[in-house]
């Protein structure tokens, strides 16, 4: 005997090895659905958060020669800057490109950042 809990209210189900290994046929027939319904859902979920990065992100491609500023992290920043210190350093200018939104980095005067 089985004791199945729903809500507030207990109530007693008969369970036989006959129904419960045909529960667990049903259970296999519809496993492959279950899988199927949510390799969809996951689609459609990353179709989603695709769209709204793209909507969100702005992206900017820059040419050499173009004048930029550079953003201080914290790894970067001096030891003893507090928190009224500047966000972006610079202005550098565009001295190649180094990949897919990187790029090499040159100071006014003519010195390439490492």
């Amino acid at each position: 005997m089985a004791i199945v809990q729903r809500g507030a209210s207990t109530r007693y189900t008969q369970a036989t090895e006959e129904s419960n290994e045909e529960e667990m046929w049903v259970n296999l027939d519809l496993l492959e659905e279950r899988r199927e319904t949510a390799l969809i859902r996951m689609a459609t979920q990353k179709q989603v958060i695709e769209w709204y990065y793209n909507w969100k992100a702005r992206l900017r491609y820059f040419k050499i020669g173009d004048y930029v500023l550079k953003k201080v992290f914290q790894s970067t920043r001096a030891a003893n800057a507090g928190k009224l210190s500047p966000n972006w350093e610079g202005p550098y200018k565009i001295h190649g490109i180094a990949g897919k939104g990187a790029y090499e980095l040159e100071t006014l005067d003519g010195k390439i950042l490492p």
